[in-house]
């Protein structure tokens, strides 16, 4: 699908939308990772893609996914997708939402029916292979709750005066010997890059490396509160800056956002090569 004329501001981000409830692939509204990563470095001023210092995923999971099977009786699910990082394209979320909302008053066969096309429409906008998975009721009670574990930042009594990410705050004591940890914070608040509207998110950052400093680290995430980007292009920049100023090792970062619109999503980068990815588990603010 070719994104290249599409923006941020060209969707339906703020804008008042009337609500189809027959389906229509049409809605979804994919936006292209380039534009962003070219400004973090991660693609040439020529547009030339470099090699990724990341691999990763954006689990992305639908609360509010509904249909009518033949005898026209509603049938509910949710939904958990998976779009690899590499994807050249993320999808606007109130496009997804306007996607899923044409389902309502559609009639399917049976749930492998809505999954075949969420699939294959999912598969397109991203512009590579997702996963999706369908959860019926009965299989609510697999989707459980977890915390980050990790060391809290939070507990840092600091004073803070700035609310825009300044990666100068970030730093490591290269003088002592590698450390092996993760930090978490649940303070980490940006805002909609088309509406301004806030996104909440609990972060975990694991690294190898020489020590980062912790409360540089706070400060800088911290700083995020009046940023405006999109989920997945905060936490790349969040990566981008640690691996610049830290220089550790090994790096991941893995932010999990409250839902908005019955859906959340949730990036995570990383170049550990030999770790696993992570549990797609809400978090209590989830």
């Amino acid at each position: 699908m070719d994104t290249t004329n599409n923006s941020a501001h060209q969707s339906q981000l703020g804008k008042v939308s009337s609500y189809q409830t027959s389906y229509d692939a049409s809605l979804l509204f994919p936006i292209s990772r380039a534009e962003k990563r070219q400004e973090l470095g991660l693609i040439s001023a020529t547009g030339e893609t470099k090699t990724l210092p990341f691999f990763g995923m954006d689990f992305w999971n639908a609360y509010e996914v509904s249909w009518l099977n033949l005898r026209g009786k509603p049938q509910i699910a949710i939904a958990s997708i998976f779009a690899p990082a590499d994807s050249p394209n993320i999808i606007e979320s109130k496009s997804f939402k306007l996607y899923l909302n044409s389902f309502n008053q559609t009639r399917l066969s049976d749930p492998q029916a809505l999954h075949a096309l969420l699939q294959t429409d999912l598969s397109v906008g991203f512009g590579k292979d997702v996963q999706v998975t369908l959860y019926a009721p009965d299989q609510f009670h697999q989707l459980g709750f977890q915390s980050f574990d990790g060391l809290l930042l939070d507990r840092l009594d600091i004073e803070i005066d700035a609310y825009h990410p300044d990666p100068n705050y970030l730093s490591a004591d290269t003088s002592q010997s590698a450390v092996h940890e993760k930090l978490v914070s649940h303070l980490l608040k940006s805002n909609c890059l088309v509406t301004g509207q806030p996104d909440w998110a609990s972060v975990q950052i694991e690294y190898l490396g020489a020590p980062i400093e912790h409360e540089g680290l706070l400060r800088y995430l911290i700083g995020f509160r009046e940023h405006n980007e999109f989920h997945e292009q905060c936490v790349e920049r969040i990566f981008v800056d640690i691996l610049k100023h830290c220089k550790p090792q090994k790096l991941s970062v893995y932010a999990r956002y409250t839902r908005r619109g019955g859906l959340d999503i949730n990036p995570w980068r990383s170049n550990f090569t030999t770790g696993q990815m992570p549990k797609n588990q809400r978090l209590a603010r989830q």
